[in-house]
This record gives structure tokens, sequence and C-alpha cells, in this order.
């Protein structure tokens, strides 16, 4: 059956979270953060077994705890996927790069390896990635590289990554000194990027995993962690599935439509794989290794305004809004809260309990909250 995005707004609104998401943001909107609500203590998901069975386990919560990420016969757990990946790579700050999703820079090269992506509009109706990737090494091309905006910045803080960029909006120059990047209009430039031959400028910047690693080593980035980082998410349990069946508000969530007005993307659920296929311009999303896909879909709602009289927008991503969370063919209402100016966003259900991911990659949709009603959430049978 479905169930559309009012009947969600409907139960956010009875459950007293949030107001943002019914109605207009203002347009005037400040790059400020607030500090966020005091989180819940998080409850146990309802998880299921690969055999089908409910599996408690009175000793552990059914998700990995920070402290339990330890290396093991050279492999680690990711923080960006849940999975366990090679200690060299899972150890090491992940990159994140701005990609295009103009028509004639496709296809996006690297994006097949992103743990997480991040699509935001930006000015034109144009939307751009942010591509969080640990398995880098031995990609010969990753892009096309395009230039920062302020809410990026902030995104790629959150992860602890190196963020690579090719330029920035004049708004967005004094952000880029909160993260270690990799500018294509600095000096580093020339290491770290290069244009391509079958692609018209501006289209055609990409970088390499060589060059990323040679620019790194240059600007004297440290590849570890910050000490203080603890990871982005809760991850189900290997072998275990995190489902949302008996959350409140949960619904099914089949078909995914954020509402963007140019690429017009979508995500489809295939039963047979459990993950979210991805369409947009009217086809399949292709990547430079194949159909993109994701095991976790967020649509994040901020407020939004401009920068003055100017056509580059503004998004708050501090300011605790409301959203939705997809896995495994259903959805709940959620809302987020940011852990402070550079700290990282937790995802909250309508009892405050934080929501747990399943392990692989995630997609996170952010939305204006003025273009609320142009999202869709659409169950199996497509039925009103």
């Amino acid at each position: 059956m479905r169930k559309g995005l009012k009947f969600a707004a409907i139960l956010i609104a009875a459950a007293g979270l949030l107001a943002g998401c019914a109605r207009e943001a203002s347009v005037e909107v400040a790059e400020t953060s607030t500090a966020p609500s005091a989180a819940a203590q998080t409850e146990p998901e309802i998880f299921i077994r690969s055999d089908g069975e409910e599996a408690p386990d009175p000793g552990k919560p059914d998700y990995y705890l920070p402290e339990e990420r330890v290396e093991e016969n050279g492999m680690i757990r990711s923080h960006l996927t849940g999975q366990m990946v090679s200690a060299l790579q899972g150890n090491r700050r992940p990159l994140a790069v701005m990609m295009s999703n103009d028509k004639e820079a496709r296809p996006q090269y690297g994006i097949n390896r992103a743990g997480v992506v991040y699509e935001a509009p930006v000015e034109g109706g144009m939307n751009r990635y942010m591509s969080l990737i640990e398995t880098y090494d031995d990609l010969e091309r990753i892009g096309s590289v395009r230039s920062c905006r302020t809410y990026y910045t902030y995104f790629a803080r959150e992860f602890d990554a190196i963020y690579a960029h090719y330029g920035q909006s004049t708004f967005a120059r004094p952000y880029l000194d909160n993260v270690d990047n990799i500018n294509g209009l600095d000096g580093i430039g020339t290491t770290a990027y290069y244009r391509s031959s079958d692609k018209k400028s501006p289209h055609n910047a990409y970088t390499s995993g060589d060059r990323i690693h040679k620019s790194i080593e240059k600007l004297g980035y440290s590849q570890e962690y910050d000490p203080s980082y603890q990871g982005h998410y809760l991850f189900a349990r290997d072998g275990r599935e995190a489902v949302l069946d008996q959350r409140p508000g949960a619904m099914d969530a089949w078909t995914l439509k954020p509402g963007y007005d140019l690429n017009k993307a979508y995500f489809l659920y295939d039963e047979s794989d459990g993950l979210y296929h991805r369409y947009q311009y009217g086809g399949v999303h292709e990547g430079s290794e194949g159909p993109v896909t994701a095991k976790n879909v967020v649509f994040q709602y901020c407020q939004s305004g401009y920068y003055a009289t100017t056509e580059y927008i503004a998004f708050n991503v501090h300011t605790t809004e409301c959203g939705f969370f997809m896995t495994n063919g259903k959805a709940i209402p959620i809302n987020w809260e940011k852990d402070g100016e550079f700290g990282v966003t937790h995802y909250y259900d309508l009892d405050h309990n934080e929501v747990v991911f399943n392990q692989g990659q995630t997609w996170i949709c952010i939305i204006s909250t003025r273009d609320f009603d142009k999202s869709e959430i659409i169950g199996k049978d497509g039925a009103q």
C-alpha cells in the first residue's frame, strides 16, 4: 500500500518533533550552529538473522559499539560502510571528492567505490555529489571534480575526511579553512588534478589515487583519523539486518523520489539483492564501474536560503529538522541533530532512538524544507 510523505509529515507533527518540514524555510539562513538537544539512550533495533529468526544477544546490542572497532587479521571495520576492509584503508581518513552531475560529465569515475555519497542542489537547479571513498588507491580516474560549496565542507568534516575539490564559490572560501582540502585552484592543483581529452572544460578535471597520495604528502596532511573521531553511524552486526517494521511511523518504501527538478533522480528497491538502485535523467544511473546502488538512503531536510541576491544556495546544516530513513524496502520518519558546529549528524526515530544502519553504501539526499512536498515515498504496489 502506498503511503506518501504527507502521512509521515502528520506523524512527525503529531509527535511534536519538528515544524520545519511542514513549512517553507526562511529566506535568510545563518551558517551558524545550534546546540543539539540531549540524545536519548539508544534502544535496540529489531534484528533478523540470516535464517529469518530474531537474533537477540543478551551480552551486546545488535549494533557495533565504537570500542569494538579493532583490527583482526589485517582487517578493520569501515567507518563508512560498517563492513570489514583492509586495515591500511580503513584506518586512514577517507577522500571526500566533489563530483559533477552534469549530463556532459557522465559517468562519475569512482562513485561506485564510495561508502557514502552526499547529493545536494547547487545553483541553477543542478546537483553535485560528495563521494566519500576509502578504496581509491588503484583508481586512475576520479571525478570529474568540481568546485566547493559551503555546506560540503561541513559534510567532509563529519567524517574527518580530506576534501578534494576544484575551486569554490566566493561564499565557501572562508569555510575551507576548517577542513584539510586539496584545491585545484591552489598551487597543489597541478599535482592533484589533470584534464582529460574526452570531455570539455569544466567537465574534464580528474584526479587519481596516485595524485591524491602525492598531494596529501606535499600538503603535510595526516592520513590518520583524529584520536577523538569515533565514527559516524551505528551499524548492524555481521549476519544481521536491521529492519524498520516495529519503528514508529514505518511504511513501505520501494520507490524513493527526493524531488530534484533537473536530474529527476529516484531509487527503486530490488528485493532480490536488498539494494536501492538509482535512476536519473530518464535511465539507470551508471558510474564508471556499473550501476549505482545503496543499502541505506536518507532524505535529510534542511532550511535553506540564498546568499544576498545571488543564486548560491545556503543550506543550514546545523539546525535540527526532519527527514526519512530507508532500508530494505521500508522507511521511517526521523529527525537529525548535529554534535556542534563540526560534529557528526545523528539520525533519530520518533521515539528519539538513534537509527541503526545496515552494512553497505549509504546515500544522503539533502533537500530544502521548502521542497518537502516534492519528495515522495511509494510502496511496493504503487497504489494510493
